[in-house]
């Protein structure tokens, strides 16, 4: 058997799409599948997760890669899984669900983050290196405390999302440093939890033995459980190592791994972040993630406001009874074919909502009958590029040390020509372009090699100069749009204050109507 067969698989977790995918001994991806990830919305801030058929979704994943590996001669040596961070995911002392899980898009808990005063808030930031805010698990563990007191009750583990997959992987419970980290719940000078974060929402110290121990990204957790290995054709026992935040594995698929390298991630989720020692005091950032490597942490600008934007217009421009919607690729080849600056229309990418903008939502402004379809687009990748550029702004005037080298730009910014265009001219920056497609799957199966003995080598990644966008003849044009951008974005919390008035609102019937029933009435 040579080293060629061995592969590592690495799963990715994310709000819309679940990957498994493998890697060869240089990092070269061998084999991919993918599926949705089951999630219910119950309202506009109340994003539920059905955790159970997260793990079976996972599980059903991993028996279909692990056909194609058998088919294709390769031997899987070990999985790592990656997630979105934060969120709740409250399981019981068998490792059983007690409700359904809390996204990290969730904003019900909003509250209990607004009466938390300002000076204890920066005493959090200053402790952990991240700030409190309405999806944290400590903040979502108060609003089950309130309003599920019997779910509180049976929680014994509060989980990550990805620390609930490796759960049903291996029958364990277990945590590593970098949710946890980027939870607030790891004090950067003892790497112990604290139980900062729990008190500024008024729990007990005592609830820090609700999550588990703390480990390494790579330390193995356990092998495979037979129950999983049954189900999936993959070997029993096969190493399972706790594996990170989704942030930090794509960051690392990307090959951000020395300080001030930044990496700007255009995915459902904004990720801007940059790699620095990992030390007190913290940049001023809303996370910091604590690294595989332990001497480095990244500091993030992050929200769901980028390439999510464009899958919801791809949607929307499809028949109202019919699901799918336009291919994104169809859409930017439009969109290159306008002008930039979109004919002057402007576009707020909130259609996810964003984390300290409570009440914003999708907004396009400018519209005149001359905007087409392509004009629609263009200020869609303009908008969530003009996004970016306003949290990448916020890393730097965060203390943060940014190397002078191009910017890595993954995900869908990435792949497209023209959308890569754009964030180079928006942000005035040089980027080089990452094209891997599984980021976060490569980045934690990444951590194998070394996990295993195997190696303990990085695995490449393109940095050839061919890759490398820089600003072109537009940049003065999204200059001024980034001015104007920036002046609509404060001046739009009344409007959408009122929209979020208007929509959650009961209104009354208008005399000579009849309210409809409701539903199972």
């Amino acid at each position: 058997m040579t080293d060629r067969a061995i592969c590592y698989i690495g799963v990715d977790v994310g709000l819309t799409a679940s990957k498994a995918a493998a890697f060869d001994a240089e990092g070269r991806e061998v084999g991919v599948v993918h599926a949705r990830t089951p999630r219910t919305t119950t309202t506009a801030h109340r994003h539920d997760v059905d955790m159970r058929g997260l793990a079976d979704t996972v599980v059903a994943l991993l028996g279909r890669l692990a056909a194609e590996l058998a088919a294709g001669g390769y031997v899987p040596a070990g999985i790592g899984v990656a997630a979105h961070g934060n969120g709740l995911y409250p399981v019981d002392a068998d490792l059983r669900p007690v409700g359904p899980a809390i996204a990290s898009s969730d904003s019900r808990a909003r509250h209990l983050v607004d009466a938390i005063p300002a000076d204890t808030a920066r005493a959090l930031a200053a402790e952990t290196g991240s700030i409190p805010w309405a999806a944290q698990p400590a903040v979502l563990l108060r609003w089950l405390h309130d309003h599920e007191p019997e779910a509180y009750a049976a929680t014994r583990w509060v989980l990550s999302c990805k620390d609930w997959v490796t759960s049903q992987l291996t029958g364990r419970p277990s945590a590593d440093y970098s949710d946890a980290s980027a939870f607030g719940m790891v004090a950067l000078d003892t790497r112990r939890y604290t139980p900062t974060a729990l008190e500024l929402v008024g729990l007990p110290a005592s609830d820090l033995d609700r999550f588990p121990p703390l480990r390494e990204s790579g330390e193995v957790v356990a092998g495979l459980s037979a129950r999983v290995a049954e189900l999936t054709g993959l070997p029993e026992g096969l190493p399972v190592i706790a594996g990170c935040m989704d942030c930090v594995a794509a960051t690392l698929g990307a090959g951000g791994r020395e300080p001030g390298d930044m990496t700007i991630i255009v995915g459902t989720w904004a990720i801007n972040g940059v790699v620095v020692p990992a030390r007190v005091p913290a940049p001023g950032v809303t996370l910091s993630a604590l690294m595989p490597d332990s001497r480095t942490m990244l500091a993030m600008e992050v929200a769901p406001t980028s390439a999510a934007n464009l899958e919801w217009l791809a949607s929307a421009c499809a028949p109202h009874d019919q699901g799918g919607g336009v291919p994104a690729a169809e859409l930017l080849r439009e969109a290159a074919e306008v002008e930039p600056g979109a004919g002057g229309l402007l576009f707020l990418p909130f259609v996810n909502g964003a984390p300290e903008h409570p009440a914003a939502s999708g907004t396009f402004l400018g519209v005149s009958g001359l905007h087409r379809r392509g004009h629609l687009t263009r200020a869609v990748i303009e908008g969530v590029a003009q996004y970016h550029r306003v949290q990448l702004e916020r890393v730097l005037a965060s203390g943060a040390a940014v190397a002078d080298r191009p910017w890595r730009l993954a995900g869908g910014g990435a792949r497209s020509e023209v959308w890569a265009q754009v964030f180079a001219d928006v942000l005035g920056r040089p980027v080089r372009r990452q094209l891997t497609s599984e980021l976060g799957a490569r980045g934690v199966a990444s951590l194998l090699p070394a996990a295993l003995g195997h190696a303990d080598v990085p695995w490449s990644i393109s940095d050839s100069d061919d890759l490398c966008v820089r600003p072109g003849p537009a940049r003065a044009a999204y200059v001024r749009q980034g001015q104007a951008f920036d002046r609509c974005l404060a001046g739009m919390w009344a409007a959408w204050s009122e929209v979020e008035r208007y929509r959650s609102a009961e209104f009354e019937p208008v005399p000579g109507t009849v309210r409809p029933a409701a539903v199972g009435a």
